[in-house]
């Protein structure tokens, strides 16, 4: 049987709708109960099918860790070269994913923490609670992916607006028990080309914001002195084919 997640009973949905209307965002603090968030990210942390997430241009490529462990040390520098010429210009991006299919048919919520929690996402539940905080009645799906940002990961600027995906709302559920600022691997909203925002990673703590806005993730700093674990996706008008 899958587990069942459950929302910290104490939320003030007024309070975080003013938040949202104010500013296009809002973080919502001690999101889950507190042990259900425990669980989930334990969850995270005990994976070991974690892929790489790069792209190539329009191309997104996962490699998993049996393909990473046949590249030698002068591929892992190549491929790292590629990845940080692409960044200085473009939109690139590279951290670790966990993928949920989009089909609640191909969903494993009785044996996957990850796939439960996405079913928990797109439940009525929460889509009340957030249509409430946000105003956006029109939404009724929820995707979702794990994400792990490792010293060298970062995402560059981009708004998430991709024909055809329906995407009114981004989320980032964040899983990272301790952080520093100084570590890097920030949610930056790019307010304009002299001023951002940062959101600093924090645990059971969703941040969700409307779509489309500039936003980054980043890099993780070489010090770091963990992982930048979450859930992030995607509060969707349609469901998906």
């Amino acid at each position: 049987m899958s587990f069942k997640f459950a929302l910290n009973p104490a939320l003030d949905t007024e309070a975080l709708a003013e938040a949202f209307s104010a500013d296009g965002h809002v973080s919502i603090v001690d999101f889950l109960d507190a042990k259900c968030a425990s669980k989930l990210h334990q969850s995270l942390v005990d994976r070991d099918d974690w892929a790489w997430a790069i792209n190539a241009g329009d191309h997104v490529y996962d490699l998993g860790r049996e393909a990473r462990e046949r590249m030698t040390a002068q591929q892992l520098a190549e491929l790292d070269a590629r990845v940080n010429a692409a960044a200085r210009e473009g939109f690139q991006f590279r951290f670790s994913s966990l993928r949920v299919p989009d089909r609640i048919v191909e969903r494993r919520p009785q044996d996957d923490l990850l796939h439960a929690f996405a079913e928990f996402m797109r439940s009525d539940e929460v889509l009340a609670f957030i249509r409430k905080v946000t105003g956006k009645t029109a939404i009724i799906f929820a995707d979702a992916q794990g994400t792990a940002y490792h010293p060298g990961d970062f995402l560059t600027g981009h708004d998430d607006a991709v024909e055809g995906k329906n995407r009114e709302l981004a989320y980032v559920m964040g899983l990272t028990l301790k952080w520093r600022v100084e570590w890097g691997g920030l949610l930056l909203f790019h307010e304009s080309d002299n001023r951002v925002r940062g959101l600093v990673p924090r645990f059971n703590c969703l941040n969700m914001f409307g779509l489309p806005v500039m936003h980054s993730v980043s890099q993780v700093t070489p010090y770091a002195g963990g992982v930048r674990y979450a859930v992030t996706g995607w509060m969707r008008t349609k469901l998906p084919d």
